[in-house]
């Protein structure tokens, strides 16, 4: 049999597997699938190891393993700093506490380094001073580590997210400026009280005198201070308007009692009386525990037109001044009268309003 003549160029044939009526037939040899050049990976695949690379040998897909740092890495440092800022505010937090902490008896270690003006003997005042003390400079303390601790967190974001710092530093200046100037007032009272909490200007039970307002220090904080004076009323001084203090219950406190006597009274012989009664009074159960020092009689303190005056004076614990003048004034002026020292004029005839006795006004009345 001969095989069929095919015009035009020839076609190289190869039998098939599979026959046909008995006969082979012919397939055309098809030439191979031309193949594109083999997929290029990222650049960022050259640092072994990187995440990149990493996510690349996994998924062989080009935009996971470029978008591998921002979807990965900066996620997880960005999760490890907050970590890391959370823990280490944690610890300040714990250590600070540790300071300020303390029992009625025990002083608290953050207030150790720190000059104390409160009287040595140990009181309830004493222990609430203490307690309110190392209280506050723990809540400054606290405060200042958080703003430092998540400020230096924020920055490390912003630098993760790739932010530039330059323009936030400079807008956060500007508006630090503005705010300063609206709450410069408030910034004032807030250092002025973390100031006096540092320095022990005064403290919960001391009688002060803060110009305007005077009293017993009831409660301190960092922008107010509370007084409550001899009448009940409750003053609320911000700490930035206290120019002075005037503080009677640090170290120790000095009774002064004045006596005025006549200007035909024996001097000497009225020293002599007051110098022995004021030693006999404070001797007393009722005083002598507040007492430092034996009374001292100065003489005459002052002369004026009714009478002369007589001072006396004794180191006693701070804020039992007015106890201790009050019952030395009931003692002498009760002992004078025994030993028959007249009293001034101005007792008996108070100056009136125009110059004339109060006597001679009720008379004309």
């Amino acid at each position: 049999m001969t095989e069929p003549q095919m015009n035009g160029p020839t076609t190289a044939v190869h039998a098939a597997e599979t026959p046909l009526g008995g006969n082979f037939v012919a397939a055309p040899d098809l030439p191979p699938i031309a193949q594109g050049p083999a997929p290029t990976p990222p650049a960022c695949t050259e640092s072994a190891g990187s995440w990149c690379d990493q996510i690349y040998r996994l998924t062989h897909n080009d935009w996971l393993a470029s978008s591998a740092e921002w979807l990965v890495a900066k996620p997880l440092n960005i999760l490890l700093i907050l970590v890391i800022a959370f823990v280490v505010r944690w610890l300040a937090r714990r250590v600070i506490n540790r300071l300020t902490s303390g029992n009625g008896i025990k002083t608290p270690a953050i207030l150790r380094p720190l000059r104390e003006r409160a009287p040595a003997g140990l009181s309830a005042l004493n222990s609430e001073r203490r307690r309110q003390r190392a209280r506050t400079i723990g809540s400054v303390l606290k405060s200042i580590t958080s703003f430092v601790v998540f400020g230096l967190a924020f920055v490390l974001i912003l630098g993760e997210l790739g932010i530039q710092l330059g323009p936030i530093i400079a807008s956060a200046g500007i508006l630090g400026v503005a705010l300063g100037f609206g709450a410069q007032n408030l910034v004032k009272d807030f250092l002025s009280g973390m100031f006096m909490m540092l320095e022990d200007q005064y403290g919960v039970g001391d009688w002060v005198d803060l110009g305007e307002a005077s009293g017993t220090v009831e409660a301190i904080g960092l922008r107010v201070t509370t007084l409550r004076d001899v009448g009940g009323t409750v003053w609320y001084v911000r700490n930035g308007e206290v120019i002075r203090v005037g503080n009677s219950s640090q170290g120790f406190a000095v009774a002064v009692v004045d006596l005025p006597v006549s200007y035909e009274a024996d001097v000497e012989q009225a020293t002599r009386l007051l110098a022995a009664v004021a030693e006999e009074a404070t001797s007393d159960d009722s005083i002598a525990q507040h007492v430092l020092e034996p009374p001292e009689v100065l003489g005459v303190e002052q002369v004026s037109a009714e009478s002369l005056t007589l001072r006396l004076t004794v180191k006693v614990r701070p804020g039992q001044q007015w106890r201790v003048q009050r019952v030395l004034r009931g003692r002498i002026m009760a002992a004078l009268e025994d030993a028959g020292f007249e009293p001034p004029m101005a007792r008996l005839f108070g100056t009136g309003p125009q110059g004339g006795s109060s006597t001679a006004q009720q008379g004309d009345a």
